[in-house]
């Protein structure tokens, strides 16, 4: 069996999607959870698809994430060949920097696949939500 590379590692890293819009918020102190139940990517190393749920869960700041540009970056993946582990950890980049939330966290539920059931999640908090650093 082949060795997985850096090449198929990073595949899907730096690809090209749709823009994640956003509108302005209107209220502090509350947390918005969007699920992406439809979730498919291709394995970088042999593709075959990749069928998951995606969960979002954020505290947004000034802005909050347009569903419908979302959904539409949810479907660029599609085709796109990123470990499911890369690709959780994109979307949150994503997110985080179209709409600058004060904390995230992205969920990867992905479908057993050789047996195996994977569940990955990234989080991200913006550093003015953390506690001063002792000196």
């Amino acid at each position: 069996m082949a060795e997985y590379t850096a090449k198929e590692a990073k595949r899907g890293i730096r690809e090209r999607l749709p823009e994640i819009e956003v509108w302005p918020n209107q209220f502090p102190g509350y947390e918005i959870t969007v699920t992406y139940p439809e979730f498919t990517s291709v394995c970088p190393k042999t593709g075959l698809p990749d069928f998951g749920t995606i969960t979002i869960r954020y505290q947004p700041d000034r802005s909050c994430l347009e569903l419908k540009s979302l959904k539409f970056y949810f479907l660029a993946y599609r085709n796109l060949g990123i470990f499911y582990e890369n690709a959780v950890n994109r979307i949150l980049r994503d997110i985080v920097k179209a709409a600058a939330p004060l904390r995230a966290k992205v969920t990867g539920e992905f479908h057993t696949r050789g047996g195996m059931h994977c569940l990955v999640e990234a989080t991200y908090e913006a550093e003015s939500n953390l506690p001063p650093r002792k000196r």
